[in-house]
């Protein structure tokens, strides 16, 4: 059966970006991310694109594609668009599916929907956290709040271990945790595929 997989992080420029390229090599899913704001030269799909080896995976077309580097609602407004829900659909495909946000959950689009309201309750949510003095709050806060929804969850940390902040992640949580991605001097296909390589079965069992 294929999955829909959604990566979301507990802040803005915490990993998702990389993440999200492994998760896409692990399973040769295909990827979408539905609103892209500013980077539209070289946008994240044109990123995970970059670092993606296999040949099954498709990338699907944003469903808005933002000028300004700014919150989704800001961009669109500055834009003179207006975000509308319904108009966020999930791309046809026979594969699986890497769906990425933009930031942290509670971003918004529009006056009154969000990130969240992106996230159907039969998605599998894969969490990135990264630590920083404030960051346990923000991972507690991003899984209760999808468990809240119904949905699975799994944690892939970003960066240098830490052992502290990881251990009382997963203790009171108790979700999954898929792996943790180093601070790796660079990302290319290479780096790509080994961690992809390490996290398949994990990804593959969720």
């Amino acid at each position: 059966m294929n999955k829909k997989i959604f990566v979301t992080g507990i802040g803005t420029e915490v990993g998702k970006t990389i993440a999200s390229a492994i998760v896409v090599e692990a399973l040769q899913a295909d990827y979408f991310k539905p609103i892209q704001a500013g980077d539209l030269e070289y946008s994240d799909t044109d990123k995970v694109q970059e670092l993606v080896s296999n040949s099954k995976s498709k990338f699907h077309d944003n469903s808005y594609a933002l000028k300004t580097p700014m919150s989704p609602h800001a961009a669109a407004e500055i834009d003179q668009v207006s975000i509308e829900i319904d108009k966020i659909t999930l791309p046809k495909t026979n594969n699986h599916l890497v769906i990425e946000g933009a930031g942290g959950l509670l971003v918004p689009l529009n006056n009154k929907n969000t990130i969240l309201d992106l996230i159907h309750s039969d998605y599998h949510v894969i969490v990135v956290s990264r630590h920083y003095l404030g960051s346990i709050n923000h991972t507690l806060m991003t899984i209760q709040i999808l468990k809240e929804k119904g949905c699975t969850i799994s944690v892939i940390f970003n960066g240098a271990a830490h052992k502290t902040t990881e251990s009382i992640i997963k203790e009171m949580t108790g979700v999954t945790v898929i792996g943790r991605i180093d601070n790796e001097p660079y990302f290319d296909k290479m780096v790509i595929a080994e961690y992809a390589e390490l996290f398949r079965d994990q990804l593959k069992s969720l």
